[in-house]
């Protein structure tokens, strides 16, 4: 199975995690098949904070990729935002 899930990188104390497709079956941040954005939680200023290439999330959820909880909640987000 496919899925969409955050892969963290960034220093300890300074979390920042890229939004990865991944095989169900891989280490959180271990190998993914492709990266389709990034979430800066701490990001200030003329910082971007989240990032979707939405080209990208729509194929990878048309074939079947089923995004985590959290990515869901970070859709939503940037959809809310695209909009406004």
């Amino acid at each position: 199975m496919v899925v969409i899930r955050l892969a963290r990188g960034g220093a300890k104390a300074r979390p920042f995690y890229n939004i990865v497709v991944a095989d169900k079956r891989a280490r959180r941040d271990g190998r993914f098949i492709e990266r389709i954005g990034f979430y800066n939680p701490l990001a200030k200023g003329g910082e971007e904070p989240l990032r979707i290439a939405q080209d990208r999330l729509t194929y990878w959820t048309g074939v079947g990729a089923t995004p985590s909880e959290t990515v869901s909640r970070l859709i939503k987000q940037a959809a809310t935002k695209a909009a406004a």
